[in-house]
């Protein structure tokens, strides 16, 4: 998908706390070290971004990252989302001088542009359209905002559309639109009782604010819903893929699960699932009970995993008769249980009983590690039981965070090393 040009916006979407920023930024390390010019347009104002690239901060305004090892002039660009700027832009650049100086000094707009519900989303997606209208960049990969609910990122469009073209905003709007005397006696009655009851409800000074802010923006209505159409039909045409990301947890995997039923119900081209910090273990083949069953050995001082015929005492002729075969590989039962070489120093009663707890908390460890990967297995399983077409790059789990870019690196070459292909 990264070395496809004719794929030109990645949007990683998902629950909260599930990588999605770190996956966007390891996809745009990738991809501009592949040869591709590359803006990573974040929503994360955990600035975690920032730091991962060695950056102090970052802005509306895309930012060149050193350090890339780009090869025929791949680069990468990062930025993060200033909503109340993003806005503040939009209306500079479809507004007068005198009236969006107007726009932009009023409270209503002021609490709108920094606070409304969707107007992140909605931010992030005309932010996006900016992108890729100036051509400067052959590819954009998005982070979606964190959000409770999957359907927010895409919903956010055309929710804000519809309030500054609802029925609300058009009544506010009425007298202005309704022209001579004839029309304002008309409305007269009606008006006063409406702005009398908002006045009470939402204080008079906010409704004036409301109504100064609406006739200011008359002109900009239309254009809001203009964009937010432009926006979907962005978002579905070719050349634009859409991953979600997931922890192999419950919750996540079924939101991930809402994500691509969503996707698919609005025609929006789905190119897979990232399966984020999946767990392993170097010694699969034994298992939890196993392990368990011989950290209670030890802790009772018995020896492990004893086969028929091999109890007698260590060093005595039936054991000398019979040696124990050599452990398997990653075995820790076997291997705490396989008796030391004569020849090997004999160590004190202490730092044996040392070892043994030791081992024994060892051994636990990875019997709980064991049933960890048991519960990812069944998890994962279920969710590709369920959307068999969709393909999975599981990325294993790091021993650490990632904080700077062998970490994005070390993702990236994760990605590449966990696809598996659809069913």
């Amino acid at each position: 998908m990264l070395d496809d040009r004719g794929t030109r916006i990645i949007v990683c979407c998902g629950a909260g706390g599930v990588g999605k920023t770190t996956t966007a930024a390891a996809l745009g390390v990738r991809a501009a070290e592949r040869g591709r010019r590359v803006v990573v347009l974040t929503i994360d104002p955990a600035r975690r971004l920032a730091q991962s690239m060695g950056i102090d901060s970052l802005d509306n305004t895309p930012r060149k990252v050193d350090g890339i090892k780009g090869s025929d002039g791949g680069e990468l660009h990062a930025m993060m989302l200033d909503m109340k700027r993003t806005f503040d832009e939009i209306v500079e650049a479809h507004a007068e001088p005198e009236r969006a100086r107007a726009i932009l000094e009023n409270p209503f707009y002021q609490s709108l542009s920094a606070g409304f519900a969707g107007t992140q989303e909605y931010m992030a997606m005309e932010k996006l359209g900016q992108l890729r209208a100036r051509d400067e960049w052959d590819l954009i990969v998005v982070d979606t905002p964190p959000s409770r609910s999957a359907l927010d990122f895409l919903d956010a469009p055309k929710r804000l559309g519809s309030f500054l073209d609802g029925k609300f905003i058009k009544l506010l709007m009425a007298p202005a639109k309704v022209g001579g005397r004839a029309g304002m006696k008309f409305l007269n009655v009606g008006m006063s009782m409406m702005t009398g009851t908002l006045g009470k409800l939402l204080g008079g000074q906010f409704l004036k604010d409301v109504q100064t802010f609406v006739a200011a923006m008359d002109t900009m209505f239309g254009g809001f819903r203009t964009r937010a159409d432009a926006t979907y039909k962005l978002l579905q045409a070719p050349g634009t893929a859409f991953l979600v990301v997931a922890t192999p947890e419950r919750d996540a995997l079924r939101e991930a699960a809402y994500f691509v039923e969503r996707l698919a119900a609005e025609g929006m081209p789905l190119a897979g699932l990232v399966l984020n910090r999946v767990h392993g273990s170097g010694a699969a083949r034994l298992s939890a009970e196993r392990a368990r069953a011989a950290a209670e050995n030890l802790d009772e001082g018995r020896i492990v995993d004893q086969g028929g015929g091999k109890a007698g005492l260590r060093g005595s002729p039936a054991t000398e008769a019979a040696p124990e075969p050599e452990p398997e590989s990653n075995d820790l039962a076997t291997a705490a249980a396989h008796p030391v070489p004569e020849a090997a120093p004999t160590a004190g009663p202490a730092q044996e009983t040392d070892v043994r707890h030791l081992t024994a908390g060892l051994l636990r460890l990875h019997a709980e590690r064991m049933r960890v990967l048991a519960r990812e297995q069944h998890t994962r399983d279920r969710f590709t039981a369920l959307h068999p077409e969709v393909a999975v790059a599981e990325v294993a789990a790091l021993p650490g965070d990632v904080h700077d870019l062998a970490g994005l690196r070390a993702i990236g070459d994760r990605l590449t090393a966990g696809r598996t292909p659809s069913a």
